[in-house]
């Protein structure tokens, strides 16, 4: 794929490196990169309705079957409830979106002029979605080894030594894998401190691109509030719930 002058997908050289597969059937990756937006205002044949949905629902079930296949080998001790939270933390939007933004996978993403003006190689959920959606294409082209080695290097291994560090905390105090807010609450909730109280104090950016500030106030704090950002209030909220997790466990040695 050739690249455009203006505002068009980069050509794919970069990406393939990155994938690590060469494709048999291109066409597969190509509709994988393929926005609805571009579908639905193509007037090609060869275009007209054909996008990324189908592959993201495929790959969707690859990435859940291929996370559930590690998880499972490298925490053997852990309960179907831990490895469900640990996997809902690695096939979750924002770390899908974190991996497609390393990727620059936007870059590659054929847009239609509506989603390319609004800024769409830059939104996480669309980011997220593609990321699904090129790996049922090496899926889809070469089977199961593509897509593992993809995920083993690009979804996982950025996310191992968080997930091992959360193991570790969880077996001290039962915290929920992942979900720092949970954790806090648990924490707090059992040495008869009440419940967090999470208040958004800044708002920056762009529709497209926006950024929360996020400050939790525990009950009996002797401290300045734990403050993170994040690109969603979810996002700050889990931020800053592990900020002020982390400072009570070691408060609490």
């Amino acid at each position: 794929m050739r690249a455009k002058k203006q505002n068009g997908p980069a050509e794919l050289d970069s990406l393939l490196s990155a994938l690590g597969h060469k494709f048999q059937r291109p066409a597969l990756l190509e509709t994988a990169l393929t926005h609805s937006s571009l579908a639905a205002e193509s007037s090609s044949v060869a275009t007209a309705g054909k996008d990324n949905e189908q592959l993201e629902f495929v790959g969707d079930a690859v990435l859940g079957l291929l996370v559930a296949e590690a998880l499972y080998m490298r925490f053997p001790a852990l309960t179907e409830g831990e490895l469900t939270r640990m996997r809902a933390l690695l096939v979750s939007r924002s770390h899908l979106g974190e991996v497609a933004e390393t990727l620059t996978l936007g870059n590659y993403l054929r847009l239609g002029r509506g989603e390319e003006q609004s800024g769409g190689r830059q939104k996480r959920a669309l980011l997220s979605n593609a990321l699904e959606a090129v790996i049922a294409a090496m899926y889809l082209d070469g089977g199961l080894p593509p897509a593992r080695a993809f995920v083993e290097q690009h979804v996982i291994a950025p996310k191992i030594e968080e997930l091992s560090i959360a193991v570790t905390e969880g077996a001290r105090f039962g915290g929920a894998i992942g979900d720092y807010k949970s954790a806090l609450q648990e924490f707090l909730q059992a040495r008869g401190k009440g419940q967090p109280k999470y208040t958004v104090v800044e708002e920056s950016g762009p529709d497209h691109k926006k950024r929360f500030r996020v400050q939790v106030q525990l009950r009996e704090q002797t401290e300045a509030p734990a403050e993170a950002e994040g690109r969603t209030k979810k996002e700050a909220q889990q931020a800053a719930a592990r900020v002020a997790y982390e400072r009570l466990l070691a408060a609490d040695v």
